[in-house]
C-alpha cells in the first residue's frame, strides 16, 4: 500500500514537474498506476519505489515513466465538434486572407497535448480539405501541425496513426474515405491515417510548464483543450502567458469548454466560445 508520507513526496513531484495536482483524493488512483512501475523495476512496495527515485538518484531515469503513468489522455476525434467548423469556416480563412492566399502561404498548428494523435489527426485532416478547396481554384496553401505532448507512451501511438474503428467513427464519411485505410486483416477492425496525412504531423515531446517553447516559428492556430483543468491557477496563468507567447499576432487559441482565460490576458481577444485571436 502506498503510504500517505511517500504519496506526499510523489505528489510534490508530480505536480512541480508538470503542473497535475494530486489531490488525496487521487492516491488510490496514482497506488494503481505505478503498480506496472514497481513489476518493472522488480521492486517489492511502493516505499522502495519512492526510496529509488528521491534517495537513489533514479529520477534521471524513472520521471518519464513516472509522467507516462500518471497522465490523463482522454481524446476523440473531432471533440468538441463546434471548434473544427469555427476553424474551417473562420479562423482558417481569416489567416489566410490575412496573408493574400497562395501556395507561399504555410500554417503553423499546435496541438499542445495531443494525447494519442486525435485532436492533430483531425487538425491535419480539415487543413488538407481546405487546401484542397483552395487548390481547385487556384488558391491552395501548405501546412504542418506539431503534435506535443509530455508522455513519450502516448507519442509513440500517435505517429503509428493506428486506431480502433469505433475510435474513428465520429470522422465524416468523406474525410474516412480520404484519410484513413483499412487493415488487411478485417478481423482487426483497425483503422490507420494515411501516409501522405501522417507526414503532415510533426510529433515531438514537450512540458507545457517549460519556461519556453521550442518552436522554429510562431504559431498560427493552438490548440490546448482539457488540460489547464488539471493545473492550480498560478500554473494556469503562467502557461497561458507562454502559449500566447508562441502564438503570432491574428493567430488563434482555442481552449476547452470547461475552461476560461480569466480578466488577466491583456493580449488576446475572445471571438467565439472558448476562441481567442491574439492582438
Amino acid at each position: 500500500m502506498l503510504s500517505q508520507g511517500d504519496f506526499k513526496r510523489l505528489a510534490r513531484f508530480i505536480e512541480g514537474y508538470c503542473g497535475i495536482r494530486m489531490p488525496d483524493s487521487k492516491r488510490t488512483m496514482l497506488e494503481g498506476r505505478l503498480r506496472r512501475r514497481l513489476t518493472a523495476l522488480r521492486l517489492d512496495d511502493y516505499h522502495q519505489y519512492c526510496r529509488y527515485l528521491f534517495d537513489e538518484d533514479g529520477l534521471a531515469e524513472e520521471a518519464v515513466h513516472l509522467i507516462d503513468a500518471v497522465t490523463t489522455n482522454k481524446t476523440d476525434f473531432f471533440r468538441e465538434p463546434e471548434h473544427f467548423r469555427y476553424l474551417a469556416s473562420t479562423a482558417l480563412p481569416d489567416l489566410l486572407n490575412s496573408r493574400g492566399g497562395g501556395r507561399t502561404s504555410r500554417l503553423v498548428v499546435w496541438s499542445s497535448a495531443c494525447s494519442v494523435g486525435a485532436e492533430p489527426y483531425t487538425l491535419a485532416m480539415v487543413l488538407a480539405d481546405l487546401s484542397a478547396q483552395g487548390a481547385a481554384q487556384g488558391a491552395g496553401f501548405d501546412f504542418t501541425v506539431l503534435a506535443t505532448d509530455i508522455s513519450t507512451r502516448v507519442l509513440d501511438k500517435a505517429a503509428q496513426g493506428i486506431y480502433p474503428e469505433d475510435m474513428v467513427a465520429p470522422v465524416p464519411p468523406e474525410y474516412r474515405r480520404a484519410f484513413f485505410m483499412r487493415a488487411r486483416d478485417h478481423q482487426r477492425h483497425e483503422m490507420r491515417v494515411v501516409p501522405e496525412l501522417r507526414a503532415k504531423v510533426q510529433f515531438t515531446r514537450m512540458n507545457l510548464l517549460e519556461d519556453s517553447y521550442p518552436l522554429d516559428q510562431p504559431a498560427d492556430v493552438v490548440f490546448c483543450r482539457n488540460v489547464l483543468i488539471y493545473f492550480d491557477k498560478l500554473t494556469q496563468q503562467r502557461v497561458l502567458e507562454r502559449l500566447c507567447g508562441a502564438l503570432r499576432p491574428g493567430g488563434y487559441l482555442f481552449l476547452g469548454h470547461s475552461e476560461t482565460v480569466g480578466n488577466h490576458h491583456p493580449t488576446i481577444v475572445q471571438v467565439a466560445p472558448t476562441v481567442f485571436v491574439r492582438i
